[in-house]
């Protein structure tokens, strides 16, 4: 009979592994000797320490499931248990139940992990679901819009939580995504109302610049014009594939009145140029008249200027104002000197002017002989004050003279 360590063959070629209970049959051998023997059982006793090592690199290295390597265990330790093979088949156990408590370990920590994913997808999707209800209300339409896309995206990364917690979230999120594209909807069918009411007080607006585009009422046109440009921009935009097209004609209706009227303007003030050189020329021709000399002819002549100032017709207005002045001093000039005629001319003026002369001359005859007499009998006082009264009288009466020799006399 042969003996080794975990094993032994009987006689009858009975092949026997030793445990802490005891020796337990694991075959029987009768092919060979008793070393053969052993060998045979030995190697499946290796065998089994390949696939135990195998499992638990599996397990420290890969993530192999907890119920996939309790799975594993429970095969490897029915092959120990039922003892078919020699070797110390205890710590074949002990490995396995070092094995159980690491898959156990490993289950709690993914548990664990687990539920610090779930939290986090949790947290996560209510920040988005808190983000999406202030976005609602936004009316920033198109960073909002974009933003609620990618939260979208983002929620789609994250990963799913109990059904109960998951759908409420959801529902939440997406109650908060529909309001902003009711507002965003409700906002631009407004807009578009809005903006065809625009084009349409616009359309209103052509019309009449282009019934205006032929008229020569050239100021209140322009004032018109410049209304409508007013009402224009109040309108605000319409569509913008309408914006461009409505503007071009709109501006072209006034380009033909404005054009037109530049063109009358420019001979109007070519025409109104040569106007003022011709009146420059009759201004130059009544000022030789001055001064008056021959009243009658001068009078004949400003009157022939007269006429064909009138027949000219206007001059530019800044140059108004100088040109008219000119003549305006000539009429003054020749005016005066037709009442300085009348005067001399009027027998009663003329009458009047030697009765004021002869009165005077006599008062201050008389005062100079009453201060005479006043200072020769010593009355300075009196003679002072009837000297006052003398000089202010011989005044009168210079000027009375002065008067009276306009008339000739």
């Amino acid at each position: 009979m042969s003996s080794e360590p975990w094993g032994r063959v009987d006689e009858t070629g009975t092949v026997y592994v030793r445990t802490a209970d005891g020796e337990k049959a694991v075959g029987s051998w009768q092919a060979g000797s008793p070393e053969e023997a052993l060998a045979y059982f030995e190697r499946k006793y290796e065998g089994l320490v390949v696939e135990i090592e195998l499992l638990e690199r599996r397990v420290r290295t890969t993530d192999l499931s907890a119920k996939d390597a309790t799975t594993a265990i429970g095969h490897l330790r029915e092959q120990v248990d039922a003892a078919h093979a020699v070797g110390d088949l205890a710590a074949l156990g002990k490995r396995l139940d070092d094995l159980v408590s690491a898959v156990d370990a490993r289950r709690e920590e993914r548990k664990a992990a687990k539920a610090r994913q779930a939290e986090e997808a949790r947290s996560a999707k209510e920040g988005l679901v808190a983000e999406a209800e202030e976005l609602a209300a936004s009316e920033q339409w198109r960073s909002a819009g974009e933003r609620l896309r990618s939260l979208v995206d983002t929620w789609k990364g994250l990963p799913r939580l109990d059904r109960k917690t998951d759908d409420e979230l959801w529902h939440r999120f997406s109650q908060a995504r529909s309001a902003f594209s009711k507002r965003r909807k409700s906002h631009f069918a407004a807009l578009d109302a809005q903006r065809e009411d625009t084009r349409r007080r616009k359309e209103k607006l052509i019309a009449e610049a282009e019934a205006l585009s032929d008229s020569v009422d050239w100021g209140p046109t322009a004032a018109r014009y410049r209304e409508l440009m007013q009402e224009w921009k109040a309108a605000g935009r319409a569509h913008r594939d309408a914006e461009e097209d409505l503007w071009a004609r709109f501006r072209a209706a006034q380009d033909v009145f404005f054009q037109a009227r530049g063109s009358a303007f420019a001979e109007r003030d070519a025409e109104q140029r040569d106007n003022l050189a011709r009146k420059e020329q009759l201004a130059a021709e009544a000022e030789k008249l001055l001064p008056v000399t021959d009243l009658r002819a001068a009078r004949a002549a400003l009157r022939s200027i007269g006429e064909r100032w009138e027949a000219i017709g206007h001059v530019p207005r800044d140059a108004r104002a100088g040109i008219e002045g000119r003549m305006h001093a000539v009429e003054r000039a020749v005016a005066e000197a037709e009442d300085a005629e009348w005067r001399r001319s009027n027998p009663e003026a003329r009458a009047r002017a030697a009765g004021l002369t002869g009165q005077l001359q006599d008062a201050v005859d008389r005062l100079r002989e009453q201060a005479e007499r006043a200072r020769a009998s010593g009355n300075t006082a009196k003679a002072d004050k009837l000297e006052q009264e003398l000089a202010g009288r011989q005044a009168l009466l210079d000027q009375a003279l002065k008067g009276l020799q306009e008339f000739g006399g």
